[in-house]
């Protein structure tokens, strides 16, 4: 009766996802039902590893991430885990072929927030990849479904997704990221230099991969569209507040999307997708 211990799993990956964030519950919703189970799988094993480098104080958060860590490899390898989460993501994985190397950066990233970092462009870069674009190319492998030449078509776009969407998170989260982890992510930036002409910069990096993936979006399968749409379209209006607010707002408190905006996207970018107009 192993169908009912996945079943169960599965419930445990999509909980997880709708406890921890209602954008990307509602993301997922939009998707079609065929490719919703792996990514509730994806995304509840990343918010696993995330919470454990994030939240777990006063526990041993090395051993806790090693510990993980290795239990994913032995739940790939073997087809099972009793770690419902766990469970979920080897399935996932194995059934769409997930690269190992994928979960190796993303572990790498998530060890890099064990420590205290001050991050120049290159270990930026890594932690981008490992913490947001695998991420992504996790779930392109799911929406591709097999097909190679259109996962390889597809796979810069979603990186640059990816990295829009986490930069725009750091952005949002600087004030926590600061006063609750001590971590400022981008190059360049301390608590005593924060120039428009950083955040300038910052915003143009972040404009960029959103153009990029733009493009990506326009000829992903049916199974993903409306759903990766609907959710640029929110990470798009929540860049908009947060290149409209300075750095001393951004230090002292959290910008969000009011629920009836996201609600109105849902219905605005369905209509879009119906008309063929792929615009923000």
């Amino acid at each position: 009766m192993k169908a009912l211990f996945d079943t169960v799993s599965l419930k445990a990956s999509k909980m997880v996802t709708n406890a921890y964030s209602t954008s990307f519950s509602l993301g997922i919703r939009m998707l079609h039902e065929s490719v919703r189970e792996p990514v509730y799988a994806i995304y509840g094993f990343v918010r696993f590893a995330d919470e454990i480098v994030d939240s777990f104080e006063g526990y041993d958060k090395e051993a806790l991430i090693t510990d993980f860590r290795k239990q994913t490899v032995e739940a790939i390898e073997h087809n099972i885990s009793l770690n419902p989460i766990l469970n979920s993501f080897q399935h996932a994985v194995n059934y769409y072929k997930i690269d190992q190397w994928l979960i190796d950066a993303f572990f790498d990233s998530m060890e890099m927030d064990l420590e205290e970092q001050t991050y120049d462009q290159a270990t930026f870069e890594k932690y981008i990849l490992g913490s947001a674009q695998v991420v992504g190319l996790m779930c392109l492998r799911v929406f591709c479904n097999g097909d190679n030449m259109q996962y390889e078509s597809l796979k810069d776009g979603a990186m640059s997704l990816g990295s829009a969407f986490q930069k725009v998170n750091f952005l949002r989260d600087l004030k926590a990221d600061k006063d609750n982890l001590g971590r400022l992510y981008f190059p360049g930036m301390n608590v005593q230099e924060w120039t428009p002409e950083l955040k300038a910069a910052i915003e143009k990096d972040i404009a960029a991969d959103f153009k990029h993936a733009l493009e990506a979006i326009n000829r992903l399968p049916a199974n993903s569209k409306y759903g990766v749409y609907t959710a640029y379209r929110y990470y798009f209006k929540l860049f908009r507040k947060l290149e409209n607010a300075s750095f001393e707002e951004l230090f002292t408190k959290r910008l969000r999307v009011p629920n009836s905006t996201k609600f109105r996207l849902l219905f605005t970018s369905k209509a879009r997708l119906a008309m063929g107009a792929y615009f923000l």
